[in-house]
């Protein structure tokens, strides 16, 4: 687990990797002289200070890390500012159980946790690691892939949350916090650049007290541009980047001690150009030939194609959240609308030229989406005997999409239109208690109960009353489903002495119906999904020694999917696509281990590491499929078998109040299939990341200098590998070669 510390006026981010030294330490629940950590070294400057408390949000009221009987990864979002993480997808290689799959557009993104997620781009399927942003779940996967602003924290809730954060939880939740205004003026500006593709960001913040005891806000603002590290030779252009900007104001009012209510408005907007895919090989002389100049290898970042692919994104929205302290007890209600329009364009055939063995294929994917959804929560106070969270949650949901594909051969030009959609309601009631049988002995025990309401509309038009390449013809059809859903946990939890507790949790998920609804949609498709239930059983252990200076974290898990909802690729019409099942049973369980060490006041050292087995155990295989189905025991997409991260900072003060601070991070992953159905073109092999960075800084003036070095061996990899019609491709990341840089802040 990734702790907070601070130490010279700042927060801190170490890490480690003495997993030997952790558990001799921690099982007994050994408390260390410092003599004993230190060796000979016993000077006052070099004493180690203790480690800061984190405090985290996982059970739906702040509790300590360490006490908390859920497996959690913590990321200070200062942290990922100064390493230039700049959104979700960013931080995958810090948390070795969650994983990422990248799409030419954020519509097409997803995560996964503990090697179970969504890959589809359906807007009739939920996604299975939610993401909540300060309390407001966000409905579509793609929603929360851009650059978030103000970041406090991100908490990854490991595991099944569905108890208390909902039916789309069943594998996970990404707990975003963002910061509370400030009580004093202040603010800041921070400004970096990076070669390797003229990157270059520009933060601004500003905060403080409006109404003495009363009213506090804060604002902050980005601007983003990013030239890309992929060539078109077509045309000489740079893309696979971005421009980005958008804002955050957050109002947090208290008319009295017992009333507080926080209004947060967020805008975000994006035009990213990543490319359809860059080809790593072919196995048609001729395809080889149209491509060319450009040749197809692992490591290829050329493309050559006459359209623009690229994505304009909008994401919005609005939210109030109402705290008031009832005695002892706090009532909560969260309301909120979220808006999100995408539009993106795509080039289907990747090449620049026209002809009748390769016609030119370009899409048009337009999406409109809202949610509105409230939530209220009634948490009991605590030290009690009995300690609980209990609410009601509801949700409506609204998509209209309107895709377009033209397709232009040497002898003709035909194209398809479909405008399809869904509406969505989810209603529930939960709750999750503690009952504290000995100051040391705990019960837990929570049940979550849903109705989700679903219905899906599909029109497509086409030119051609016979199948094309890509594109069906014409066709309609709609329909809906309802279904109730039970979520739950048990669980005990004892503290072996004050230093070190554990916990055996069982818990059921629940992930509701889905419609595979897509632009060549067709009559098998109409059926509606079952929903995806999970069983899991966790058992945890987590611990402080050597005086607080050492904190160790260790989760073994085992859990069950029945009517798993995955993509398994086919052919339509000539061209590969992917069709929603409902895939049978898969089975993930593994072990987690997270450390971290404050060695001496200067040095600091962390690490994470996850071993998950994540495996198919009955596929049902869909009639006509195109691939093989012959996967039972294969490895779950996206799911690597070994990952780890590894970090030490290291602090220099000097004499004139200056600080010299060096950092470096080192992050493996093992090789990773990114095809449910197991080709052997689609497996990414392992590889490691490392990454350097030194900075110099006077934190009584307010500012700080920071060069960055990434990738500094030089690794190319890829976030996703994936087959077209003769040829496999790659989407290319954004370290996928060593750059370097450097970051300016200023705060006053």
């Amino acid at each position: 687990m990734n702790q907070q510390y601070r130490a010279h006026t700042r927060e801190e981010f170490p890490r480690l990797s003495a997993l030997t030294l952790a558990i001799a330490a921690l099982v007994g629940g050994a408390q260390l002289p410092a003599s004993a950590a230190d060796g000979d070294s016993a000077k006052a400057d070099d004493a180690a200070p203790t480690l800061n408390a984190v405090t985290v949000t996982a059970t739906r009221r702040e509790e300590s890390l360490q006490k908390v009987p859920v497996a959690v990864s913590v990321i200070s979002g200062e942290q990922l500012e100064r390493d230039n993480r700049n959104n979700v997808s960013t931080i995958v290689s810090e948390v070795p159980s969650l994983n990422y799959r990248a799409g030419a557009s954020n519509k097409d993104t997803s995560l996964f946790v503990r090697g179970v997620g969504t890959v589809t781009t359906s807007p009739g399927v939920e996604p299975s690691v939610s993401t909540v942003v300060d309390g407001v779940v966000y409905g579509r996967p793609g929603m929360a892939t851009l650059d978030l602003l103000d970041l406090e924290r991100i908490e990854v809730l490991r595991g099944p949350q569905g108890t208390l954060f909902g039916k789309n939880a069943s594998a996970g939740v990404l707990n975003i916090v963002t910061k509370d205004a400030p009580d004093d003026s202040s603010g800041y500006v921070d400004y970096s650049h990076f070669g390797g593709g003229n990157e270059n960001r520009t933060r601004f913040g500003i905060g403080g007290t409006l109404l003495p005891g009363k009213l506090k806000a804060s604002f902050s603002a980005l601007l983003g541009s990013y030239d890309g590290n992929v060539k078109n030779v077509y045309n000489g252009q740079e893309v696979n980047g971005y421009n980005r900007k958008g804002g955050r104001a957050k109002f947090e009012l208290t008319p009295n001690d017992d009333l507080k209510v926080t209004l947060i408005a967020d805008y975000m907007q994006a035009d990213d150009d990543s490319p359809n895919g860059v080809i790593t090989s072919t196995s048609s002389a001729a395809f080889a030939k149209a491509l060319s100049p450009v040749v197809a290898s692992s490591d290829n970042r050329r493309i050559n194609t006459d359209y623009r692919s690229h994505v304009e994104d909008i994401n919005k929205g609005l939210s109030a959240q109402v705290d008031w302290s009832l005695g002892d007890y706090t009532l909560t209600s969260i309301s909120a609308w979220r808006g999100w329009d995408n539009t993106q364009y795509q080039d289907g055939d990747r090449l620049s030229q026209v002809s009748s063995a390769f016609p030119s294929s370009d899409d048009k994917g337009d999406l409109s989406y809202d949610q509105y959804s409230e939530e209220i929560r009634l948490a009991s106070p605590k030290g009690e005997f009995l300690e609980y969270v209990t609410g009601l949650y509801y949700m409506h949901a609204k998509d209209d999409e309107t895709y377009r594909r033209v397709l232009t051969s040497s002898s003709a030009v035909n194209s398809g239109v479909a405008d399809f959609g869904t509406r969505s309601d989810s209603y529930s009631a939960f709750g999750e208690s503690t009952l504290n049988f000995t100051p040391s002995f705990r019960g837990i025990a929570g049940l979550r109960y849903t109705h989700d309401e679903l219905e899906y509309d599909h029109r497509r038009r086409s030119t051609s009353a016979t199948a094309v390449t890509g594109i069906q013809p014409s066709t309609s059809s709609s329909g809906s489903t309802d279904e109730d859903g039970w979520s739950g946990r048990l669980g005990l939890q004892y503290d072996l002495n004050p230093n070190l507790t554990s916990y055996l949790t069982y818990s059921r998920g629940y992930k509701g119906p889905a419609y595979n609804v897509f632009f060549n949609m067709q009559p098998r498709d109409t059926q509606a999904l079952k929903p995806e239930t999970s069983n899991s059983w966790e058992l945890g252990l987590k611990a402080n020694a050597l005086d607080n200076r050492l904190t160790a974290n260790f989760a073994l898990f085992h859990t069950v999917y029945d009517n798993y909802q995955a993509n398994f690729y086919d052919t339509v019409a000539g061209q590969v696509v992917t069709r929603l099942i409902n895939a049978g049973s898969v089975k993930t369980e593994g072990a987690e281990a997270d450390l971290a060490w404050q060695a001496t006041r200067r040095l600091k050292l962390s690490g994470s590491v996850a071993y998950t087995h994540a495996r198919i155990e009955s596929f049902n295989c869909p009639a006509g499929a195109a691939a093989s189905c012959n996967v039972n025991g294969k490895p779950l997409p996206f799911s690597p078998d070994w990952k780890s991260y590894v970090r030490a900072d290291y602090d220099i003060p000097l004499d004139n109040g200056l600080d010299v601070e060096l950092g470096s991070d080192y992050s493996w992953q093992d090789k990773v299939q990114y095809d449910l159905s197991q080709n052997p073109n689609t497996i990414q092999g392992a590889y490691g990341i490392w990454n350097a960075s030194v900075a110099l800084a006077d934190y009584s003036q307010g500012w700080r200098v920071a060069l960055l070095a990434k990738n500094l061996t030089d690794k190319s990899y890829s976030p996703l590998i994936a087959t077209g019609t003769g040829y496999v491709y790659r989407l290319v990341p954004r370290d996928d070669s060593r750059y370097f840089g450097v970051e300016l802040r200023k705060d006053f």
